[in-house]
């Protein structure tokens, strides 16, 4: 039997640099590691509201990111 890879990166939230920042820093108060997908088109060749930024987490780290994201977006929608 092998052992099940966990090394592949996955999407968690998909918006504007700054909303995936902010994200990136409640995964990392967390303490999840993540990295920004397309931060840097964003800042050098578009306008920041031009493109979505991906923020992308090991997908060991799937499902509680996928908490503070949860909790982050109701909390930005006012629920």
């Amino acid at each position: 039997m092998t052992e099940e890879d966990k090394s592949k990166l996955v999407e968690v939230f998909k918006g504007s640099l700054w909303e995936a920042e902010l994200v990136k820093s409640l995964l990392g108060n967390g303490e999840i590691e993540s990295v920004l997908k397309d931060g840097l088109v964003v800042n050098v060749v578009l306008p920041a509201t031009a493109v979505e930024v991906v923020v992308l987490v090991n997908e060991k780290d799937f499902e509680p990111a996928m908490e503070i994201v949860r909790e982050y977006e109701n909390k930005k929608l006012g629920e």
